[in-house]
C-alpha cells in the first residue's frame, strides 16, 4: 500500500478505536495507513482484518528503497525501536523488540545489506584516487608491454614452448617411475576395467595401468609438440616477426590505442536507446487491474476491475477480503497483441547497431595500420592523422558495407536469442527429441556466429585496404586465408596465447601492488592510505579494471597484427621483390622468408 510517509509511533487499531471517542485526530492519523476511501473507524477489528481495510498495528518505521521498515536502532548494545524495547500488539499482548526483529528477519537482512553497502560506498569515497592511480598504472604497463613486444615476443614464446616441452618430459619420467614401482607391488597389476567406476579417484592412482596410460598420453603429446615445432618453426618465426612489426606499428600510431573510448561511448548510446525503447514498449499499454481473492470459490477472481469503483461494487460483499490489484500493462488492440514482435524488432535493431559500432572500429583501426604497412618509407610515408583519416573514409565510403555485414551477424544472434528463449520454455518438457533438436540448433548457430565474426573481421580489413564492397571483400579475404591456412592457424594461436598471458600479467601485477597498498603494507605511504572496511572491494575493482584496460589495448593490437598479416599475404602474392615490384614487408620478414630485393634481369642482345 502506498503511503505519503512512514508511521512514527506505536499504535494498534483497538487503541485507536478507544481514543477516537475522545479525540478524532487519532483516526485522522491512523487512516492514512488504511485502504484509500476507507473511513469507518467504528468497524469491528475482526471485520477490518478480514477485509484487510487497515493494519492491525503500526510501528515506528523509516523509508528505505521506497518501503517502510521498522526503525531498529542499537543503543549501548540494546536493540530499540523509537527508544523502546517493548510494546503491545493488537491483542494487547506484551512484545519485545527482539521478537519484532525475529519476525522481520528478512527486513533486517536488507538493513544489514544496506549498512554493508554504505561501508563499501565509504571505502570508494575514501580511496577513489588510489583506484584511479592503480588503473593509470595498468594503462602505462599495458602500453609498455605492447611496445616491448618487438624485443620480447620471441623470447617469451620460445621460453614458454621449451618450458612446456620440459614439463611434459618431466611428467613422462614421473609416470614411468610410478609405473615401475607399482609393477613390483602386489595387487597393483589389476586393470581399470576390473575395478569399474569408483568415486574415490585415489583408487586409480594405485594401479600401474593408470600410470601407463598417463605415460603413453604424455608421450604422444610430447611427440606431437616436437613434430609441430620441427615442421612449423618457420611459421612460428613469421608469427613472431608479425608480432614485433605490430608493436613497431603501434609505436608510430599511438592514437589507435585510445580509439576504444569512442567505441565505448557509441555502445553506451546504443544500450541507452535499446533500454528506453524496450521500457516504452513494455509500459505502452493501459494499466490492467484484476480481482485478487484468497477465497477459491470467488467467481470474480482474476476478472478485470476498476480501483476507483471497486469498493462500491458488490464484489467485496460476495468475496470478503477481495482486492482490486494491478496486474500488468496491456490491452486487446492489434498493437498490444504484437508488442512481443515489436520487442524482437527492437532487439534486432540493438544487435545491428552494436555490431555496426564494433565493425566501424575494426575498419578504422585496420585502415590506419594498413596505411602503415603500405608506406614505402616508414614512418615518413605514413599519412598524417591516420586514425582520423581512416575513420572518415569508413563513414563516408564504407557505411553500407559495414551495415550489411553487421546485419548478417545480428540476424544470426537474434536466432540464437530465440533458441535460448525456446530452450528456457522447454526446460520442463519431457520431449527428449525436441530438446535434442534444440541443442543441435543452438550448437550449429553458435558455430555459425563464430564463423561470421571471423569472416566479418577479415572482410572489414580488406574493405579498409581496397575499398571494395562487403561481398567482394569477404570472398577475397576467405580465399586469401585459405591459401595461407597454416600461417593463419599458427598466428592466431600465438597471438591469442601471448595476449592472454599479457592480460594476466598486467592484472596480476597491478593487483599485487594494490593489495600491498590497500592493506597498508608499504611503509613509505602507509599514513597516506585510509583505513578501509573491506579492502577486497577496491582491490577487485582495480584488478577487474586493469584487465579491462589491458583487454582494450590488446584488442587494438590484435587487430593491428591481423591487418599486417593480410597485408603481408597480399604483398607476397602481388610482388616478387624486384625493382619493378618491390616488397613492402619489413627486412625481418624478408630474412625469414629468404626474400631479397632483386634487380630485373637484363635481356641478352
Amino acid at each position: 500500500m502506498c503511503v505519503s510517509k512512514c508511521p512514527d509511533r506505536f499504535a494498534t487499531y483497538t487503541d485507536m478505536q478507544l481514543l477516537y471517542r475522545f479525540n478524532k485526530s487519532h483516526w485522522d492519523y491512523y487512516k492514512q495507513f488504511c485502504k484509500p476511501g476507507f473511513n469507518n473507524p467504528q468497524k469491528s477489528v475482526a471485520q477490518v482484518l478480514r477485509d484487510e481495510d487497515c493494519p492491525s498495528m503500526i510501528v515506528p518505521s523509516r523509508p528505505f528503497l521506497q518501503r517502510c521498515f521498522p526503525d531498529f536502532i542499537t543503543r549501548n548494545g540494546t536493540l530499540t525501536v523509537a527508544n523502546k524495547t517493548a510494546f503491545k500488539d493488537a491483542l494487547d499482548t506484551a512484545r519485545s523488540v527482539t521478537e519484532l526483529r525475529d519476525a522481520a528477519n528478512g527486513i533486517t537482512s536488507i538493513h544489514e545489506a544496506k549498512e554493508v553497502g554504505m561501508k563499501i560506498v565509504e571505502d570508494y569515497a575514501s580511496c577513489w584516487y588510489w583506484i584511479v592511480i592503480g588503473l593509470f598504472i595498468a594503462l602505462v604497463i599495458s602500453l609498455i608491454f605492447i611496445l616491448l613486444l618487438r624485443f620480447t615476443a620471441g623470447f617469451l614464446l620460445w621460453f614458454i614452448i621449451f618450458a612446456v616441452i620440459l614439463l611434459v618430459a618431466y611428467g613422462i619420467w614421473h609416470c614411468y617411475w610410478e609405473f615401475a614401482v607399482l609393477r613390483e607391488t602386489p595387487g597393483a597389476d589389476v586393470t581399470i576395467s576390473d575395478i569399474g567406476f569408483q568415486t574415490d579417484l585415489h583408487v586409480y592412482l594405485q594401479l600401474s595401468q593408470t600410470w601407463l596410460v598417463f605415460m603413453v598420453t604424455l608421450g604422444l603429446t610430447e611427440a606431437s609438440i616436437v613434430l609441430m615445432l620441427i615442421f612449423l618453426r618457420k611459421r612460428v618465426r613469421i608469427a613472431i616477426a608479425l608480432l614485433r612489426e605490430g608493436s613497431r606499428a603501434i609505436s608510430y600510431i599511438m592514437s589507435a590505442l585510445f580509439y576504444p573510448i569512442i567505441t565505448f561511448v557509441l555502445l553506451a548510446i546504443c544500450i541507452s536507446y535499446w533500454a528506453m525503447t524496450a521500457l516504452f514498449l513494455a509500459s505502452s499499454g493501459d494499466a490492467v487491474y484484476k480481482v485478487a481473492s484468497g477465497n477459491p470459490n470467488c467467481k470474480y477472481a482474476n476478472q478485470t476491475c476498476s480501483p476507483e469503483s471497486f469498493n462500491r461494487t458488490n464484489i467485496t460483499k460476495q468475496c470478503p477480503g477481495a482486492q482490486c490489484l494491478f496486474a500488468f500493462y496491456g490491452g486487446e488492440s492489434l498493437y498490444h497483441r504484437y508488442i512481443f514482435i515489436l520487442q524482437l524488432c527492437n532487439l534486432l535493431v540493438f544487435l545491428w547497431l552494436v555490431n555496426f559500432t564494433i565493425a566501424l572500429g575494426q575498419c578504422t583501426v585496420a585502415g590506419a595500420f594498413a596505411s602503415y604497412y603500405w608506406a614505402r618509407r616508414k614512418p615518413a610515408d605514413i599519412p598524417p592523422c591516420p586514425v582520423f583519416s581512416s575513420f572518415s573514409r569508413a563513414l563516408r565510403y564504407h557505411t553500407g558495407s559495414l551495415a550489411f555485414g553487421s546485419l548478417i551477424l545480428a540476424v544470426v544472434q537474434l536466432i540464437r536469442v530465440i533458441l535460448e528463449y525456446l530452450d528456457h520454455k522447454l526446460k520442463g518438457a519431457h520431449n527428449a527429441f525436441a530438446r535434442f533438436l534444440l541443442c543441435c540448433l543452438k550448437c550449429c548457430f553458435w558455430c555459425l556466429e563464430r564463423f561470421i565474426r571471423f569472416m566479418n573481421r577479415n572482410a572489414y580489413i580488406m574493405i579498409a585496404i581496397y575499398g571494395k564492397n562487403f561481398c567482394t571483400s569477404a570472398r577475397e579475404a576467405f580465399y586469401l586465408l585459405m591459401r595461407n591456412v597454416v600461417r593463419v592457424a599458427v598466428l592466431d594461436k600465438v597471438t591469442d596465447f601471448l595476449l592472454f598471458l599479457g592480460k594476466l600479467l598486467i592484472a596480476g601485477s597491478v593487483g599485487v601492488i594494490a593489495f600491498f597498498l590497500f592493506t597498508r603494507k608499504i611503509p613509505i605511504i602507509q599514513e597516506e592510505v585510509p583505513v578501509l572496511n573491506y579492502y577486497c572491494v577496491p582491490l577487485l575493482t582495480v584488478i577487474l579494471g586493469s584487465y579491462l584496460i589491458a583487454h582494450s589495448f590488446f584488442s587494438v593490437y590484435a587487430m593491428c597484427v591481423d591487418t599486417l598479416f593480410l597485408c603481408f599475404c597480399e604483398d607476397l602474392e602481388r610482388n616478387d621483390g624486384t625493382t619493378a615490384k618491390p616488397f613492402f614487408m619489413s627486412p625481418g620478414l624478408k630474412r625469414i622468408l629468404g626474400k631479397a630485393e632483386q634487380s630485373p634481369k637484363k635481356s641478352r642482345g
